[in-house]
């Protein structure tokens, strides 16, 4: 059986969460404990609101059935999410066991969360404003070049990459779960574990874009599929394979394809190869030789209306206007 929430259904069972939260810290009136109804799941939601701008989420619990719920388009801040255990599937990643997900700020767009009832999920949650993450920088600084593609503007797709929790990572993430301080010391702590922890995210996505990390420790042989398997997604945007029919082609099956897709390249096989063909038209309106229908064909959409909507949410603006811009 599958649970499905609508937006609404989604905001009216947090709302009634919120009318019977409870304060496990008697000193902090901004340290809630949450419990969802019994027919939903067994466990605890944790919210910690440290300052403005900078938010703590623990999950702790384990759902009754799977539980779909579609969020609405909205402007997204960037975000660290930590399954020590658990799963979840979103529009453009999926998280599993000692994984995070890196979110930068911009355009969150209408998607369905999944989460399974298979797993007990234990997750860390930090969000954070760009404000805060700028508030670092010294005086007169900027954002390493590697870090400022995490902060988009309000009608830009965001950013997100999909990596393993190191050992460092997790001994900070327990210490968070585990902190018996409360009032000052509690906050005081709290946040700076949440720095730190994030600190490490980001040293991890600065040292990716430099090239200086790989994003995975595979054989050799496993990436040189998972390449391969991108080149034919690549060679054929008009009609790509299903994802089983691209695992045969490359010797994979289907569960270590998209797994090993993920690790390589940050999200999952048809995320990929919809960013791809996005860049492609991006490319192809900025030579100025061809017109958007043409663009649009040789991507491989056929339906102008959803393309120019995807378009949009990539790079802010349509197609016609992004020509209009360039040229």
């Amino acid at each position: 059986m599958t649970i499905s929430m609508s937006e609404q259904a989604a905001d009216d069972l947090y709302q009634e969460m919120l009318a019977h939260a409870k304060y496990p810290d008697p000193r902090d009136d901004l340290d809630l404990l949450l419990h969802q109804p019994s027919w939903l799941s067994e466990g605890y939601v944790r919210e910690i609101v440290l300052r403005e701008g900078l938010e703590l989420k623990i999950d702790n619990f384990q759902l009754c059935d799977r539980w779909e719920v579609t969020l609405p388009e909205e402007e997204g801040q960037l975000c660290f999410h930590f399954h020590l255990s658990g799963q979840h599937l979103d529009a453009f990643t999926e998280v599993t066991n000692l994984e995070y997900a890196l979110y930068g700020s911009g355009l969150s767009p209408k998607q369905t969360i999944v989460g399974p009832c298979e797993y007990h999920s234990l997750e860390v949650i930090i969000w954070m404003q760009p404000e805060v993450l700028v508030s670092f920088i010294g005086k007169g600084g900027e954002l390493p070049t590697e870090l400022q593609h995490l902060i988009r503007q309000p009608n830009q797709q965001y950013y997100t990459r999909v990596g393993t929790i190191s050992p460092a990572m997790q001994r900070i993430l327990w210490q968070i779960i585990r902190c018996s301080y409360q009032g000052l010391h509690k906050r005081m702590y709290l946040e700076g574990k949440v720095l730190e922890v994030a600190a490490l995210v980001l040293e991890e996505e600065q040292a990716v874009q430099q090239g200086r990390r790989s994003q995975n420790n595979l054989k050799p042989d496993y990436v040189d599929r998972i390449y391969r398997a991108r080149e034919i997604l690549k060679q054929n945007l008009h009609q790509p394979p299903s994802l089983m029919a691209l695992a045969r082609q490359v010797g994979l099956n289907d569960y270590s394809l998209k797994r090993g897709f993920r690790q390589v390249f940050g999200k999952t096989v048809f995320s990929y190869l919809h960013d791809y063909r996005m860049e492609q038209a991006s490319q192809l309106l900025m030579s100025g030789d061809m017109r958007v229908t043409e663009v649009m064909q040789a991507v491989g959409f056929g339906d102008r209306k959803y393309f120019a909507a995807a378009f949009r949410k990539k790079f802010g603006v349509s197609p016609r206007d992004y020509l209009k811009i360039k040229f």
